[in-house]
């Protein structure tokens, strides 16, 4: 592997690459202002609706396009010039969120189009992301892909960290009008990043966009069995280790504080993401990838369970509410938050980097869009699984349970896939 200077994170790809450095910087912009209209959207239905489940509607609608979108935009991205199937799905996202903020300035908007346009906003998104994604190889040697990973991760986290507390203050300060205008403004940025990229073709046998090339993506899974063990593993994780779905009730019925601890905990996940690829100079170098998710996800498990126990702690202490909150059990939470989103960031810094260096380039895109099911599919289920359970037993007996589980799995499925361990970046094999 390559070095890199220390601990921090290696900026080289920024360097060598002038064309990973505009989509990156357009990527992050974008992502803040993406974030800024998703939870404006939010603030926005419940300012016309007064009702919760209108508001958690929002997530349910954009889950099925967000599905099709990533399958079909993957085999799109395999078919056809990248560069032009990421810029026209640029092209949807910003004009719908352009008619969104028009309708709003007019006073014309719904609650029926605020829903369609965030579909349609899903949609979109999915499609450029699974498009970008596959491009990065394109731009830049296998040996930085690792480093790539990295800096995608600090875009995340600045993603999640400032998008929604910005749009709390915008929406607050200035309206809805102005919060979605600033969203069109920012998204810009995408469009200099992908304008400036040469024409990026697929290599090898294109498979025209439909169920052969469903069936074409499914048949390479299936004797792919290194990227096969990272997609369950990454299930394995979300489906038993995202709490998410606690949050609001912890801020009412154990920590204290409400809404204001929601969102505290929701950031500690993102701080841990940040700061590990902040301080990732070390990880990108380890070659063993797959030894490397297995242990990222373990030490989620363990973070997890960390953050089961603390809760459990809180059920032995005086009871806080919105008006007291316990201050040194809610840091204590943040802090095992904050290590479980380092955790998954460093397995997300190896899953992607296999994925782009293992997988040849007519495959990236639908590979790419099954990732997104993963992805978007897992948290889903996980919230399931929290919910449900919790209701049954207590808020703090999923994430405890959940993180051994994690732990357990994963211990179980790396060691029936010696292949799996056994995977080396220099060597890279799907």
């Amino acid at each position: 592997m390559r070095a890199t200077n220390g601990h921090l994170i290696d900026l080289t790809p920024l360097k060598e690459s002038p064309a990973f450095a505009r989509m990156w910087i357009g990527s992050t912009l974008t992502g803040i202002g993406g974030q800024l209209t998703i939870v404006t959207v939010m603030l926005h239905v419940f300012a016309l609706t007064h009702n919760t489940f209108a508001v958690s509607m929002i997530a349910v609608a954009g889950l099925v396009p967000m599905i099709l979108a990533g399958l079909y935009g993957g085999m799109l991205a395999d078919a056809f010039d990248r560069r032009s199937v990421a810029l026209v799905a640029a092209s949807v996202t910003f004009a719908s969120t352009a008619l969104l903020a028009a309708l709003t300035w007019t006073g014309l908007e719904t609650i029926w189009w605020l829903y369609v346009l965030s579909m349609i906003n899903s949609a979109a998104n999915s499609v450029g992301m699974a498009t970008r994604t596959a491009i990065v190889p394109r731009l830049i040697p296998r040996e930085m892909l690792a480093s790539a990973s990295a800096l995608n991760g600090v875009a995340f986290g600045l993603t999640v960290m400032a998008g929604p507390a910005l749009a709390g203050v915008l929406v607050a300060l200035t309206g809805y009008g102005w919060t979605y205008t600033i969203d069109v403004v920012l998204m810009l940025s995408m469009f200099l990043g992908l304008w400036t990229l040469p024409p990026l073709k697929p290599e090898g046998e294109i498979v025209r966009p439909g169920l052969e090339s469903l069936k074409d993506g499914w048949r390479f899974l299936r004797r792919s069995s290194n990227i096969r063990m990272q997609y369950i593993l990454d299930i394995v994780a979300m489906t038993f280790g995202q709490p998410l779905a606690l949050f609001p009730a912890l801020g009412t019925v154990l920590l204290g504080g409400g809404a204001v601890t929601t969102g505290v905990l929701t950031a500690a996940v993102a701080v841990g993401t940040f700061a590990s690829s902040l301080f990732s100079g070390r990880v990108v170098q380890y070659r063993w990838h797959g030894r490397g998710i297995e242990r990222a996800v373990q030490a989620y498990g363990a973070a997890i369970a960390l953050f089961g126990a603390v809760l459990l702690v809180g059920v032995f202490l005086p009871r806080a509410s919105e008006q007291t909150p316990n201050l040194a059990l809610i840091l204590t939470a943040c802090f095992a938050l904050a290590l479980s989103g380092a955790a998954d960031n460093i397995s997300s810094i190896y899953r992607n980097t296999m994925m782009q260096a293992a997988v040849p380039d007519s495959m990236r895109g639908r590979l790419q869009g099954v990732f997104i099911i993963v992805v978007a599919g897992g948290p889903r289920v996980g919230a399931l699984y929290a919910g449900a359970l919790a209701t049954l037993t207590a808020v703090w007996f999923p994430p405890l349970l959940g993180g051994f589980l994690v732990i357990g799995l994963v211990a179980v499925l790396a060691r029936a896939n010696p292949r799996f361990r056994a995977y080396d970046a220099e060597r890279p094999a799907a």
